[in-house]
C-alpha cells in the first residue's frame, strides 16, 4: 500500500512539472488571434425547424433570412413561408425557427394547423391559440404599436410574457404575412 502512495505522489509531481514546462499560452493566443480577425466579417447562425439541413452556419455580416434557408438546404416540404420574412436582418449567434405547415404528427398531412398573424390580427383572435392569455395578446399588440412589424418569429421573445417556454408553445401556431 505504501508503495503504490509514492509511486502515486512521484506521477502527479512529474504531470505537475510537466504541465509547469509547457507553455499553454502559446497555442491559445494562436487561435484566438485568428477567431477575432474573421469575427468581424462573419458570425454563426443556427436554424432549427422545417428546415433540409437544421444546424448551425456561419454567415457574412448583413446576412438575410433567405439566405440562412439557402444555406441550410431551402425549406423542407412542410416549410411555412409565412413564417419568416426573406428579408429579416439576422442578429449574430441567434438561433431561428422555420414552423410547418402541417402537424408533424399528421402522417398524410391533410389538415393545415390553423394560425394566427402576429403582425394583423386582433387581441381575440391572437388568444384562440393555446398559450397565448389576454395579457400576452395586449403585451403583443403594444409591442408591434411600438416596434412595427415583427419580422422573425423569434422576436416574441422581446415580448413582456413571453419565455421560452411560451414561445415554444407558441411557435408553430402564429405567421407574419399571408
Amino acid at each position: 500500500m505504501f508503495k503504490i502512495l509514492i509511486g502515486v505522489v512521484i506521477a502527479a509531481f512529474i504531470v505537475i512539472v510537466a504541465f509547469m514546462v509547457i507553455d499553454p499560452k502559446v497555442n491559445q493566443e494562436t487561435v484566438y488571434n485568428t477567431i477575432s480577425t474573421n469575427s468581424t466579417s462573419t458570425y454563426s447562425l443556427t436554424i432549427e425547424g422545417e428546415v433540409a439541413k437544421p444546424g448551425t452556419y456561419v454567415l457574412e455580416e448583413g446576412a438575410i433570412m433567405q439566405d440562412l434557408v439557402d444555406t441550410a438546404g431551402g425549406l423542407t416540404s412542410n416549410g411555412d413561408v409565412r413564417c419568416y420574412f426573406e428579408s429579416a436582418t439576422l442578429v449574430a449567434k441567434s438561433t431561428y425557427y422555420i414552423a410547418p405547415i402541417y402537424n408533424e404528427g399528421d402522417v398524410c398531412n391533410t389538415d393545415p394547423i390553423a394560425k394566427v398573424n402576429i403582425n394583423s390580427d386582433d387581441s381575440e383572435t391572437l388568444m384562440s391559440i393555446n398559450g397565448i392569455s389576454s395579457s400576452i395578446a395586449s403585451s403583443i399588440i403594444s409591442y408591434r404599436s411600438e416596434n412595427g412589424d415583427f419580422m422573425t418569429i423569434e422576436s416574441l421573445l422581446d415580448v413582456y410574457g413571453i419565455g421560452n417556454a411560451t414561445y415554444k408553445k407558441i411557435r408553430n401556431y402564429v405567421i407574419l404575412h399571408e
